[in-house]
């Protein structure tokens, strides 16, 4: 892969290569192919994914807390729209600072402040709802502090899991994780729903802060001997114009990066969306809203699943999840009756988790190490950054026009992004379609220009 400015001048191969991966490194991952679990045969990574069960199944507490406290406080999703703004904003807008310092710092001392900092606004929120003086403006700034930690606590997560596990485990660890926090969004949400229908949203926030212990302690049990530590960027000037150099050098990467954030601005608005179902389509209340979350939790648990075993992310692979994804999204939204509309949510869940899976170890494996940190933060700022966009946009939409119509232009957004960016990278990979017949079936394929011509002549 070239890493110079000449990178435009050659067409991007559809599936990049993984940068600076040893033959050994290549034997082993395609030696533990199928195997779903490999990567947890590793200590730190175990101590590590055992922490982010327990934290994971606490965020999902307090996500669903925050958003149910939101519409109940005011009435509108437009309101629930601002508050996921608010804890994407800071990405949007430091996010590559923050990718420049996790280049630069290590990783697992970086984890230990920003799961503290997460800790402590989680309490603090619980301590203002559960004595009765919590006001949404409180909501909006605990939303707020929370995505400045992400800032760094994104990339730092993202990019410690290559020092923990290797290159060769690199996919699988990825996909596992993404696994353990949709496991997680199955118990999250079912156990928020109990709680506010019971007792109140303080308690949700309460369980999240203390949540936290136990990713620290995963942390501070790590040998730290076992790692695989990258070296760290020096203070240099012009660091954060390479990290955007070395990107629009590599299409295969800035079109991935260009289809996460149009999918991530208004695909996955599914608080929004969803809440609005809940609340205003269906009148299931906040059981409806936890079980909407737990449905599509159930459909991205076995994308992710499904997704540990690939030994490569394909940017075919991709354009079709993205596609699907957001066709499936028109579906639900037309849906007449609940229980159609619940169950698209599964599928809907699996190609979620299928795209998120599939770009994001796509765009680490084909990143030089000592740019992941970069990278990363500039995909995880357009990915999430680009929140503040949309989901105050579907808000008002869904406010306006009804939870029908916001959902369709979400789904609508993702599927027309996804047939724009599949269109440029077959141009870029001088691919075509090519339609024929197996026996008496008619196949569509993917197939080289040059291949097509010599089946034509």
């Amino acid at each position: 892969m070239s890493s110079g400015p000449g990178a435009h001048s050659a067409p991007a191969p559809i599936d990049p290569p993984t940068p600076r991966t040893t033959p050994a490194a290549v034997a082993g991952a395609e030696s533990r192919k199928g195997s779903m679990f490999s990567s947890l045969r590793i200590r730190n990574y175990r101590l590590f994914f055992a922490g982010q069960v327990v934290s994971n199944i606490g965020t999902w507490m307090q996500r669903i807390a925050q958003d149910w406290l939101v519409l109940s406080l005011t009435g509108s999703s437009t309101a629930v729209g601002v508050t996921t703004a608010l804890q994407f904003l800071p990405m949007l807008l430091l996010g590559l600072y923050g990718g420049l310092l996790v280049d630069r710092l290590p990783k697992r001392p970086t984890l230990l402040v920003t799961q503290s900092a997460m800790a402590v606004t989680g309490l603090a929120l619980a301590a203002l709802d559960l004595s009765g003086h919590v006001e949404v403006w409180h909501v909006y700034v605990a939303a707020l502090l929370v995505g400045l930690a992400t800032v760094v606590d994104n990339p730092a997560r993202q990019t410690f899991v290559s020092e923990m596990v290797g290159p060769g485990q690199l996919q699988n660890a990825v996909s596992l994780n993404s696994a353990n926090f949709q496991s997680a969004r199955l118990i999250g949400p079912a156990v928020a729903g109990v709680l506010i229908t019971g007792m109140g949203t303080g308690w949700a926030f309460l369980i999240n802060g203390l949540s936290f212990a136990a990713p620290i302690a995963g942390l501070m049990l790590m040998r730290t001997r076992e790692l695989h530590p990258t070296a760290r960027a020096p203070r240099a000037k012009g660091q954060l114009r390479e990290g955007i150099r070395y990107v629009s050098g590599r299409p295969h990467l800035y079109w991935t990066i260009v289809l996460i954030g149009f999918v991530g601005a208004f695909g996955f608005n599914f608080p929004v969306v969803l809440s609005a179902f809940a609340y205003d389509v269906f009148d299931t209340g906040a059981a409806g809203y936890s079980l909407f979350n737990i449905l599509i939790a159930v459909g991205s648990l076995a994308g992710a699943l499904l997704a540990a075993r690939r030994a490569r992310a394909r940017l075919r692979l991709l354009i079709g999840a993205a596609l699907a994804f957001g066709l499936l999204e028109v579906a639900a939204a037309l849906s007449p009756g609940l229980w159609l509309f619940a169950a698209l949510l599964v599928p809907i869940g699996a190609f979620s988790m299928t795209l998120n899976v599939t770009a994001n170890t796509g765009v680490q494996m084909a990143t030089e190490p000592a740019m992941r940190g970069r990278v990363m933060s500039l995909y995880m700022m357009v990915f999430m950054g680009s929140t503040p966009i949309g989901a105050p946009l579907a808000g008002w939409a869904t406010d306006v026009y009804g939870a029908r119509a916001g959902f369709v232009a979400c789904g609508a957004v993702a599927t027309l992004s996804a047939v724009a960016v599949g269109v440029a990278l077959a141009r870029l990979g001088r691919l075509r379609l090519a339609v024929g017949w197996r026996g008496t079936h008619p196949t569509v394929r993917v197939v080289p220009r040059e291949r097509e011509l010599v089946t034509a002549s």
